[in-house]
């Protein structure tokens, strides 16, 4: 497989190359060449395979030749070491968590698909060192810094805007040390992914350092995510009516992911973007114009973008074609008080404490399912995207109700804090050019 960039101004590029680069030389995404549609029969008989199986079968065909398929199946059991459990919250709704992992986020999976293939490159390459810039807004960090902790021959450097990040998420970016190294930004989100962006396409960085993203701009991040999907489709309740997916949204790739799984056969009859305030996509949506805003801080803070990167690669799927677009994904926005009232009313109908991710969520798939005349044919799948904990101040505010902490979190609580402030651009690049 081979890929291409979004902009149209570099050179094709395989897999490993993709993923080694983060961002082609003219600034754009990497796009694969082809959308591979998978067999009917492994759909239909999607229940006999394991989880490391469909995630074999689904991923197989955009790696190609660039990692062996043993080493391939190994890199997918270690990123799959964790349960991915669905649990039903009224008769047509459930959730799918996806917080099991290490750092009690989805992006765990994509953070470590993405080490591991990085891993196998740098053996196979012999490069002395390789550094990962990310830009977070909350749980990307996390996940990456769990990924690629003391992985030999990578540097991490993560971004993150001061005092929008949760206190665990924080203490999550700030207390591996080793390879991993946290800078504070003064700013928004936005603020930290354009300076990654603009690390990539300066020369005089690339001349002298190897430089990668692991952000869902990044190829094995962003695809490694509709495994998500299989695993929901194989497992959801009610098999016999029809699916739909109401994803969490913030930067798009994991709905990018969503889409990309349609795409391949899989039986997903509609998506649906959640977003908090931060709704350019749902106003592009209703409108067909896209308008990138400044993005506004908000209790779901991993949402706070207000110019998804990944949007892009949703508008090639659809060859730019707003109307193809529009009769698969629906696109709603949520204020924090509505997001404070689902959580109440989840916990009231089931008992089932979600994070504000999720509870934006279950608002969008309630409201496209409420607009449905036939709703009982539907069995509607939301994506719980990070355990509570992570947003323990908010959660035990809303519900009055202690929440008890994970193990993963537990072991980190005393464990100092460091990090490093970073005011701008001409800072990050001296601290690159000088390590």
């Amino acid at each position: 497989m081979e890929y291409f960039s979004l902009n149209y101004n570099a050179k094709d590029v395989t897999f490993i190359e993709a993923v080694t680069r983060g961002l082609a030389p003219d600034r754009g995404l990497y796009f694969p060449k082809d959308i591979p549609i998978l067999k009917k029969d492994f759909i239909n008989n999607i229940n006999q395979y394991s989880n490391n199986e469909i995630a074999y079968e689904v991923i197989k065909q955009f790696v190609g030749n660039d990692i062996p398929r043993d080493y391939l199946k190994k890199i997918i059991a270690d990123t799959l070491n964790f349960n991915f459990p669905i649990v039903e919250i009224t008769e047509n709704i459930a959730t799918l968590e996806l917080f099991h992992g290490p750092t009690l986020a989805f992006k765990d999976v994509g953070a470590r698909f993405m080490a591991r293939c990085l891993s196998f490159s740098n053996k196979i390459k012999k490069k002395e060192k390789l550094t990962v810039l990310v830009a977070t807004s909350g749980d990307t960090g996390g996940a990456v810094a769990d990924g690629f902790y003391k992985v030999k021959g990578i540097d991490v450097i993560i971004l993150f805007p001061k005092g929008k990040v949760s206190d665990i998420q924080k203490l999550q970016l700030t207390t591996l040390g080793e390879n991993i190294t946290a800078l504070e930004v003064e700013g928004t989100f936005d603020n930290c992914q354009d300076m990654v962006k603009t690390a990539f396409v300066d020369q005089e960085i690339s001349e002298n350092i190897a430089l990668t993203s692991a952000n869902s701009i990044n190829i094995a991040r962003w695809l490694s995510q509709m495994f998500y999907y299989f695993i929901a489709y194989k497992n959801r309740p009610n098999p016999n009516k029809k699916l739909l997916v109401s994803v969490p949204s913030g930067n798009f790739g994991n709905l990018c992911a969503g889409l990309m799984s349609k795409m391949m056969g899989l039986p997903i009859d509609h998506l649906i973007a959640s977003t908090n305030i931060n709704d350019t996509v749902p106003e592009y949506l209703k409108s067909g114009n896209y308008n990138p805003k400044k993005s506004i801080q908000t209790i779901t803070n991993a949402m706070d973008v207000g110019d998804p990167s990944n949007f892009i690669r949703i508008q090639k799927i659809f060859n730019n074609d707003f109307f193809k677009l529009k009769k698969i994904i629906t696109g709603f926005s949520y204020n924090d008080k509505q997001t404070e009232k689902a959580l109440k009313k989840i916990y009231k109908i089931s008992g089932y404490i979600a994070d504000p991710h999720g509870a934006i969520g279950y608002l969008g798939l309630k409201e496209y399912m409420d607009s449905l005349k036939d709703k009982e044919a539907y069995q509607g799948v939301f994506l719980e995207t990070a355990h509570p904990i992570k947003f323990k101040g908010t959660v035990e505010k809303v519900l009055k109700k202690e929440i008890k902490i994970p193990n993963q979190i537990k072991k980190i609580l005393d464990v100092e804090k460091t990090s490093f402030p970073l005011r701008d651009y001409s800072e990050l690049k001296s601290l690159l050019l000088s390590r």
